[in-house]
Order: structure tokens, then sequence, then C-alpha cells
């Protein structure tokens, strides 16, 4: 009997590798990239820009007065002081596309994924939400920054 019930954990054992694997998801392609309009468009291609120069007080300038940074694993930052003193240390080839965005009136949205380096078939690093909103001059800026890596 000790013996039976042995050889079925260990036929039970050896199978977990091969059942494991055949329940775990398969990766998913990527959600493909939207086009923007021009004025969307831009607050992605400004912050590129200013991030890979390591213009931190340009980033801030990118968001309202009251616009807040939630960064994965960091403590929310809110107004262009905090976000400047936020972003010092950036720097680097950041890639953005938009996966989704809505406007109306005065506030709007881009839902997107991000990368680093210049190849753009690279795989996103992360994902991240801009919460927008219209300036008196009509330009877009962002009311809320919400990002985190795809890493578990």
């Amino acid at each position: 009997m000790i013996s039976l019930q042995l050889r079925v954990v260990a036929s039970l054992t050896a199978l977990l590798p091969a059942i494991a694997r055949a329940q775990a998801p398969a990766p998913s392609a990527p959600i493909p990239s939207v086009a923007l309009p021009r004025e969307l468009d831009r607050v992605l291609r400004d912050y590129e820009r200013a991030w890979q120069a390591g213009d931190a007080a340009a980033l801030a300038a990118l968001f309202t007065t009251d616009g807040f940074v939630l960064s994965n694993g960091k403590p929310a930052v809110r107004g262009h002081d905090a976000i400047r003193t936020a972003y010092q240390d950036a720097g680097g080839t950041l890639r953005l596309r938009a996966l989704a965005y809505a406007v109306q009136d005065t506030l709007g949205y881009i839902i997107g994924a991000y990368g680093y380096g210049n190849d753009s078939d690279a795989l996103d690093t992360g994902k991240f939400i801009l919460a927008l909103r219209r300036g008196g001059g009509g330009q877009w800026l962002i009311a809320g920054d919400i990002d985190n890596t795809n890493r578990r």
C-alpha cells in the first residue's frame, strides 16, 4: 500500500512541471499603437525630448501647476517643484507610444506604453496613463502621470 502511494506521489510530482506549463498563459502580443492628434502627440514628444535631455524643469513645465506624478514604487508627488525634484535623475533614450486616448472639452487622457533605447521594435518596459487638462492658452498639460513597469 505504501509503495503504491509513493509511486502515485512520484508520478504526480513528475507531472507538475508539465501541468504548470500547460496552465501558464501564453505571452500576449503587444497592443498596437494608435495615432494621436497633433496637439496630444506634442505632449508625448515634448516629454521624450525633456527626458532625454535630462531637463527636469522642462518635464515639470509639461504639467499643470497642481499636477501629480505617481511612479511605480515611489510616493506620489504634486506640483512643479516636487515634480522637478522627482525627475532630477531623468535621462536616457525614452520611447513613448499611445495605445488609446480620448478628449472632451478641457479634459483628456492618453494610455500608453514606454521603453528605453533607440529600437522602436523593442518590447515595452512599462505602461502609463496621462490625465490631461487643457490650459488657458489651449495647450494640453499633464494633470497626472501614472506609470508602472512590466517587471514583476
